[in-house]
């Protein structure tokens, strides 16, 4: 986390730092995309989620369920976001957008290891995003947050998706960072955000999925 707070200050420095290289500076543009690979960190010590996922396997003794080692943990994904910016109050620029993220990891056994499965997990959420940006054309930062839908898969690598895989949950996320265009239309971006996944039905006898806030941290281009 030390580490994540340190990029995000000194993106917001450059912002800061290009937001005044002009005078007077350009106003926010109109439109932008976003275009991010991103780290989601999955928890991988949530007993109530593993007990949550069937492994369809007969030589396993009951409840046939995953154990909490067989979690993946953190793993990789990507976020396609748009922004239109409406107006300005102040020093302060107000967007409404939206974004599509997909976060994927995976866990392996340990060669030797009797017992534990392989597993596959994904999150896709689909969700609208408010945001408040303070700089210029050049570069802003922002915090931004919105309300949307997601759809978390945990399951045994090659069994099929059961109906606690494919429920939709109700998911908030919030978070900031900031773009920086070097160019007239290219830009680094960043963003770190958190998203609130909401409690899952409980299906056949088990626990739904529980209430869960993951992490992500994202970094790409922007374009204007």
């Amino acid at each position: 986390m030390r580490r994540v707070a340190i990029v995000y200050v000194v993106a917001v420095v450059l912002v800061r730092g290009a937001a005044y290289a002009q005078d007077p500076p350009p106003p926010l543009p109109r439109f932008v995309v976003d275009v991010h690979g991103l780290v989601p960190v999955f928890p991988n010590d949530a007993t109530q989620l593993a007990q949550s996922r069937p492994v369809l396997d007969p030589s396993r003794p009951p409840p046939s369920v995953l154990s909490v080692s067989e979690l993946p943990g953190a793993g990789l994904g990507g976020r396609l976001g748009a922004h239109l910016y409406v107006f300005t109050y102040r020093k302060i620029t107000v967007g409404l957008g939206g974004e599509v993220m997909l976060g994927t990891s995976s866990s392996t056994p340990a060669e030797g290891t009797t017992g534990l499965v392989p597993v596959d997990e994904r999150l896709r959420v689909l969700s609208s995003q408010v945001s408040a940006n303070f700089g210029s054309g050049h570069g802003w930062s922002f915090v931004s947050g919105g309300i949307g839908r997601s759809q978390w898969s945990v399951r045994p690598a090659g069994q099929p998706e059961t109906p606690a895989d494919t429920e939709s949950h109700p998911t908030f996320n919030y978070g900031g960072g900031a773009r920086w265009f070097a160019k007239k239309h290219l830009a680094f971006s960043l963003d770190i955000r958190i998203y609130e996944i909401q409690t899952g039905s409980s299906f056949d006898g088990r626990p739904g999925s529980p209430r869960t806030r993951l992490f992500t941290i994202g970094a790409g281009i922007s374009l204007k």
